[in-house]
């Protein structure tokens, strides 16, 4: 995967909004599969208009506190890229800084954030409070699997 770095500075050199879309669908095509058995209620994002499924990991044991990995995917090509700056930005990550980071500085150095639609944003803006909610259980103590699940 790449890092936001790198994703900032590929979409420095694009001028074009056409083309800033077609890279971010060419890096929702590098996900890795999500295997079918994890397309479930409990991955699903609520708040996407597109059908997004987000699997979180919880590494409790890798440092003083919990690190959280992600995957990902998408039924929309342009939602599954927006997954990949979701998982590039917070991905590996430990709990507190996950928890702590805003995504929207992101938006506005890619050049998006005044050109997504509506629906985009707030599906967007749901996947990556269901990350920080992911983060904020696993400070707690609280498993992210276990925690959606009791909600259900």
């Amino acid at each position: 995967m790449q890092t936001v770095d790198d994703i900032i500075a590929n979409f420095e050199i694009l001028d074009e909004l056409d083309d800033r879309y077609r890279y971010l669908i060419e890096l929702g095509r590098e996900l890795a599969p999500l295997p079918a058995e994890a397309h479930d209620e409990a991955n699903r994002v609520r708040g996407c208009a597109s059908q997004v499924w987000l699997e979180t990991t919880v590494d409790a044991g890798s440092g003083p506190e919990p690190v959280l990995r992600f995957r990902g995917d998408s039924d929309a090509h342009i939602v599954k890229g927006l997954i990949y700056l979701a998982l590039a930005l917070y991905g590996g990550r430990p709990a507190s800084e996950i928890a702590a980071t805003d995504a929207t500085p992101l938006f506005a150095k890619l050049g998006l954030g005044g050109h997504m639609t509506r629906q985009r944003s707030n599906g967007f803006a749901a996947m990556v409070e269901r990350i920080r909610a992911d983060a904020r259980r696993a400070l707690s103590g609280e498993g992210a699997a276990d925690a959606r699940a009791a909600l259900h």
